[in-house]
């Protein structure tokens, strides 16, 4: 037993040295992009790193690279749940040629940035990247509920068969939100964008994983949940500073994380009553000095996360209706 929880984390371990080494080779690779000219920022709901002057080929070369990669990581998915279906501790065939397949992705679309810049953006509004990303947390959210809760230990009513659908189905889902999100940018070498697509490597890797019991470590798949609370947190600093908004990224997120997934991972309810103390603490702090009038903000992603949850299971539930209906 304690080789194969050594085998399994030394799996993981190499898998974030492999997407911090991956980050690396991202920014070595932008100190080449510096000359691009671009246009000027125009808001929130403007992409900036996008040609100017897109062509044919530019988008071509973007959306060739997307397809290809999502269509071989649902065929893998889908050979493995007809083919494997069964966990093991090391890695099947699949899992090796997912590795190799993503790996193979990732240089495709280092050297598509070089050679044409352009990712997806040209195409597609950036609140579809994001919203793809969060699609994914709350369906996490979702498929955990009978395992941890939803409400500090106690789970939402949602149905049985809504929870088994998503689970059986959500790696086509969250493969296509982590490919989608990835050929969206372009490999820049911008520190917002270096965080990314280390988050993004991380959910390649989990992917890959498939069918093997590192895929399922509790701790593991926490640790994917929390990196969004550094992501949106960091970006928020260097787009607005540190009188932004990042409190409401940081402090969101780890509300959800207080509320939630805090609950999943077998610590004692000392434990979690001192964590979700420490963590109260801060954010009393930081609102101390940004004023209590704008405290509100740490409601707002929680409340958007959960009110998520409750329209993907409507939305799955109606059609399992409907076909169970059908079928009478």
């Amino acid at each position: 037993m304690l080789n194969v929880v050594r085998g399994r984390s030394r799996l993981l371990v190499w898998g974030v040295v492999g997407s911090f080494a991956l980050t690396g080779l991202v920014w070595l690779l932008g100190q080449r992009l510096h000359g691009i000219a671009l246009l000027p920022d125009q808001g929130a709901s403007w992409y900036y790193w996008q040609l100017p002057e897109p062509t044919s080929w530019t988008r071509a070369s973007a959306w060739v690279g997307y397809v290809a990669h999502q269509v071989v990581s649902w065929g893998l998915i889908h050979y493995a749940q007809t083919r494997v279906r069964r966990y093991t501790t090391g890695l099947h065939r699949v899992n090796v040629v997912a590795l190799a397949a993503n790996g193979g992705f990732i240089a495709l679309h280092a050297l598509q940035t070089q050679l044409f810049y352009d990712g997806t953006a040209q195409d597609v509004s950036i609140f579809s990247s994001q919203g793809s990303v969060v699609l994914l947390l709350v369906a996490v959210l979702l498929m955990e509920n009978k395992r941890r809760g939803l409400f500090f230990g106690r789970p939402a009513p949602i149905g049985a068969d809504v929870v088994a659908f998503v689970r059986r189905y959500h790696g086509y889902l969250f493969s296509w939100a982590a490919v989608y999100t990835f050929w969206y940018h372009p490999m820049e070498s911008t520190s917002g964008h270096l965080i990314g697509f280390f988050y993004m490597f991380l959910l390649l890797f989990q992917s890959s994983l498939v069918f093997t019991t590192a895929h399922t470590n509790r701790w593991w798949t926490l640790g994917l949940e929390l990196v969004v609370a550094l992501h949106g947190t960091l970006v928020a600093v260097m787009n607005s500073g540190p009188d932004g908004v990042w409190p409401m990224f940081l402090f969101g997120f780890v509300g959800i994380f207080v509320i939630t997934q805090l609950h999943g991972v077998g610590l004692s309810a000392a434990t979690r009553w001192w964590v979700a103390g420490a963590i109260g603490v801060a954010a009393l702090g930081v609102y101390a000095w940004r004023g209590y009038d704008r405290i509100d903000e740490v409601v707002r992603i929680p409340a958007i996360e959960y009110l998520l949850v409750a329209v993907l299971a409507l939305l799955v539930w109606a059609p399992l209706r409907l076909v169970r209906a059908a079928r009478r």
